[in-house]
């Protein structure tokens, strides 16, 4: 295993709180940095991040001990080569962009309506809790075609499956968490299996089963977990960062609202500003250098795709929320083989209906304490809380 010069003194506590001044640190003096607390090299340049992305060959998705297979099993997200293209090929037709936009946006509509219909005479909501998170759990339940699941099972499994795969900290509490859900969501995906084998529809599950190689139960119930892992907590946390971004920046939502800035700016500049996945491992599978840094066989390695998306060597004064920023290149989605694929799901159901939907029949919307928002996490990230008030 490579030696390198340790930074001890960052603690997963501090990343947890607030990496950005971790990661700009380490972008200037030391942008392969070996991170005891993590145990990998944490990669923190646009550039190299790009690199790591592109060269799958030294760059490996399967690393040895992931938490990721503890926690929820070897999802296509932890596949190189032909087989992660496989089981990514059984389940990227129903979140196409043509499939999204004719299929499922009427549905994703249906849901953020039915949800501000019943904040409307409220008057106060917190974002987060009662809207962003239903809104994506009642969306990725309905792509998914579990019908028995509720938007709050899809949250809890989904928060489970999340903090296994990010339990640096070994927590048996958690483990235990993730181990339920598994089971829970096994039964709900063999419940809808023998239906959907008979009667196929345009959800992910049927697509697993009915693909030109069709994935066995055990690849579906597995792959499922990966859709809910990440199919709440980014829609969940993107929606939040916008909604967030614009109420602490008066001039910029009267922009959008004025249809002077269009929403797919704020949705884009909400995941550069705040990457709802933070960070995901690789492993070094033969002898390199990235960076100036030797790495060897083995050694494990975060992509900090926040950290790139703030790289002042690729965006203007990047720690600013701002919407009329130039399009730029920003990594929120991964890149190469493993692009995200709810990418053109979160793009149309948030920037073409939540976002629009909130600001547009809230009037007055506006946070009762901006200082008291708090954000946590370095491998995912989000506001914890959005508590707001309009005119009802």
């Amino acid at each position: 295993m490579t030696t390198a010069p340790a930074t001890a003194d960052i603690t997963l506590d501090a990343l947890d709180a607030d990496p950005y001044p971790v990661f700009r640190r380490l972008r200037a003096e030391d942008p392969v940095a070996w991170v005891p607390a993590a145990g990998r090299f944490l990669v923190t340049r646009h550039e190299d991040v790009l690199a790591v992305e592109r060269d799958q060959r030294t760059f490996s998705s399967v690393e040895e001990g992931s938490l990721m297979n503890r926690a929820i099993g070897p999802t296509l997200l932890r596949q190189d080569g032909d087989a992660h293209r496989r089981l990514r090929a059984a389940a990227e037709g129903p979140v196409r962009p043509r499939a999204v936009k004719e299929r499922w946006l009427p549905r994703f509509r249906r849901n953020a309506d039915a949800l501000v219909d019943g904040l409307v005479e409220r008057g106060r909501a917190d974002l987060v809790a009662d809207f962003a998170g239903p809104l994506a759990a009642a969306n990725l339940g309905a792509l998914l075609g579990l019908p028995a699941a509720t938007p709050a099972d899809v949250q809890s499994w989904s928060q489970a499956f999340i903090d296994g795969c990010g339990n640096y900290a070994d927590d048996p509490e958690v483990w235990q968490r993730c181990a339920d859900a598994v089971r829970t969501v096994d039964e709900a995906v063999d419940d809808a299996i023998p239906f959907l084998r008979e009667h196929p529809d345009d959800s992910v599950v049927s697509s697993m089963l009915h693909a030109a190689d069709p994935l066995t139960d055990e690849e579906i119930r597995t792959n499922v977990r990966i859709f809910l892992g990440g199919g709440v907590n980014e829609p969940r946390d993107a929606i939040s960062v916008a909604a967030y971004g614009l109420l602490t920046h008066p001039d910029q939502r009267v922009d959008v609202l004025s249809g002077r800035t269009p929403w797919k700016a704020v949705f884009e500049e909400a995941v550069r500003w705040v990457a709802p996945i933070g960070m995901y491992p690789r492993q070094v599978v033969r002898d390199t250098e990235l960076a100036g840094r030797r790495l060897s066989a083995g050694d494990r390695i975060g992509v900090v795709v926040s950290s790139a998306n703030r790289d002042e060597r690729v965006f203007d004064d990047p720690d600013a929320f701002d919407v009329r920023r130039p399009a730029g290149p920003h990594l929120a989605f991964g890149g190469g083989p493993h692009f995200c694929l709810g990418t053109w799901v979160a793009r149309a159901s948030i920037a073409g209906i939540a976002l629009p939907a909130l600001f547009g029949r809230l009037p007055g919307l506006e946070l009762t304490d901006p200082d008291a928002v708090r954000m946590a996490g370095w491998v995912f990230r989000g506001p914890l809380a959005l508590d707001t008030t309009w005119s009802s």
